[in-house]
């Protein structure tokens, strides 16, 4: 391991994402970079729908009392702030040398604490054995190979010149097992002498190993079976249109995306890559079948409408013009941008207005038509970031409109107010008509109980859908869920709660592709 926690690890060809992913297992802040969009959405589905585990962290209570344990001293009493950057607790092992072992004093203490039991089990064992009349033959120690006659009487000699009883067992010469011709007698003191000498054994090695110089394992930090974690937050960014600099022979820097007679660009700025994306792809509805497809799409000299794209709506596919308008690049598109679009595609006489924009603020979500002209708010994928790719991966459901809400707003017994959502309305080109969805094409949906016109918080969340997400939750995570818990939060009705005072709420609702749209509703 060339870092240490809490490090900045840069990696400019993300693949798969397998760097970011391992950085962000051991706790390591990570950088990753690639040109193809495709890697990026293999990374980014990767570390998002990963289960890491939790380590103990150095700086932390359960870090300290680990800690105490590994080294046999008392817990730290220092405040933790849970700072990553004071390392993991690590599994380590020992480097054990005679001097470390002579110069143990606990050692002394362990044997001092721990050898009467010794001794008076093997007392009880020897009991047990008085006037057995089958002689055990020692396997080890001074008197290996010789008899023990526990009818016998007197003292022997042991070659190391001390004295012992000549019918006892000494500690180093009781069998581990139970010999088959030993009185049943002898079973539970024999147990409980070897159960005595292990536990004594146990501490005299721990002893040894915490006063022992220790070497880090640090691929083996201690983990929490306890906790599941999760990646951290993250986010995904990109420069499009990407700029190369070549050098020509003359030793100059060449910039494609300055067009000069020698050097011609071929490079388009960004709204005509996102007009031709649009031609190709066309505007996806809630349901794969509704989907708006330009006969053509043609520039057009507005302020605010770039193109005019035409299509064919209804069963009797009457042509329909619609006015384009490209929302900034880095940026949000704004009520009054939209108000503004509109009105000129009324002065142009255009059937209707197809917003395309990567972000739009709160305060459009409520805007769907200005006179006769209805907003078709197509929110972009953040793929077409990286727009001179696109022409050679294809197109997917790069431009998407979503409905708005179905809801009910209910008051409850006392004075409480409670949202019902029934589906989302959404524009069907075919038909020209606004249809309604029902909840099987949520995903989510949100509740901001007081709204201030300025951002959207989430104070209530609830999953639905066709499919159990309880189960395929249950799943991922390897753990029981509170099935009352969840069965609060997977519903169509939300929980009562108090009229807000800005008089206002606001629903989000998000659809199984990741679409959203938000609905302010106000409230008496």
């Amino acid at each position: 391991m060339t870092t240490d926690p809490s490090d900045l690890v840069l990696d400019p060809t993300c693949g798969s994402g397998t760097t970011a992913s391992a950085a962000e297992q051991w706790g390591r802040r990570w950088i990753t970079i690639d040109t193809s969009r495709v890697a990026l959405a293999l990374a980014r589905a990767r570390i998002m729908g990963a289960r890491y585990p939790y380590y103990l962290l150095k700086d932390s209570p359960a870090g300290q009392q680990k800690e105490a344990q590994l080294t046999r001293q008392p817990v730290a009493d220092a405040p933790t702030y849970g700072n990553i950057r004071q390392g993991f607790v690590y599994e380590r092992v020992p480097h054990i040398t005679l001097k470390a072992i002579a110069n143990n004093t606990e050692i002394d203490e362990i044997w001092a604490q721990r050898q009467p039991k010794v001794e008076q089990d093997l007392a009880a064992l020897n009991a047990a054995l008085q006037g057995h009349k089958i002689p055990y033959t020692v396997t080890t120690g001074g008197r290996k190979d010789q008899q023990i006659k526990f009818t016998a009487a007197g003292i022997v000699k042991l070659p190391s010149g001390e004295d012992a009883p000549a019918n006892t067992l000494l500690e180093w010469e009781v069998p581990r097992e139970q010999p088959d011709d030993w009185p049943a007698s002898t079973a539970q003191p024999l147990a409980a002498f070897w159960q005595a000498r292990i536990t004594r054994q146990k501490e005299i090695d721990a002893a040894i190993a915490a006063s022992a110089d220790q070497e880090y394992l640090y691929d083996k930090p201690y983990e929490d079976k306890n906790t599941v974690r999760v990646a951290g937050p993250f986010t995904v960014e990109s420069l499009s249109p990407h700029r190369v600099l070549a050098v020509d022979p003359d030793d100059e820097l060449i910039d494609p995306n300055t067009p000069s007679p020698q050097h011609p660009s071929e490079d388009t700025d960004f709204a005509s890559v996102i007009l031709e994306t649009l031609r190709v792809s066309g505007v996806q509805q809630a349901h794969k079948a509704d989907k708006i497809d330009f006969s053509s799409l043609t520039g057009w000299p507005g302020n605010h409408i770039c193109a005019e794209g035409r299509y064919l709506e209804g069963e009797n596919e009457t042509e329909k013009r619609a006015g384009i308008f490209i929302g900034p690049e880095f940026g949000t598109v704004s009520r009054a941008d939209l108000v503004a679009a509109s009105r000129e595609a009324g002065d142009a006489g255009f059937d209707a207005l197809i917003s395309c924009a990567f972000n739009y603020d709160a305060h459009s979500a409520e805007f769907t038509k200005l006179g006769r002209i209805p907003v078709l708010k197509a929110r972009m994928n953040a793929d077409l970031h990286m727009a001179d790719t696109l022409k050679n991966t294809g197109a997917g459901n790069l431009f998407v409109i979503f409905g708005e809400p179905d809801i009910d707003i209910n008051e409850t017994d006392n004075g409480q107010i409670q949202v019902e959502i029934h589906g989302v309305d959404v524009f069907h080109p075919q038909s020209g008509e606004v249809r309604a969805s029902n909840t099987d094409e949520i995903a989510c949906w949100f509740i901001d109980t007081d709204y201030n016109e300025e951002s959207f918080f989430v104070r209530h969340a609830y999953f639905l859908g066709a499919s159990d997400p309880y189960k395929s939750l249950k799943t991922t995570l390897k753990a029981e869920i509170d099935a009352e818990a969840w069965a609060s939060l997977y519903g169509s009705i939300s929980r009562p709660f108090a009229k807000p005072k800005s008089g206002r709420i606001a629903v989000k609702v998000i659809n199984h592709l990741g679409d959203e749209v938000m609905k302010v509703f106000g409230v008496s």
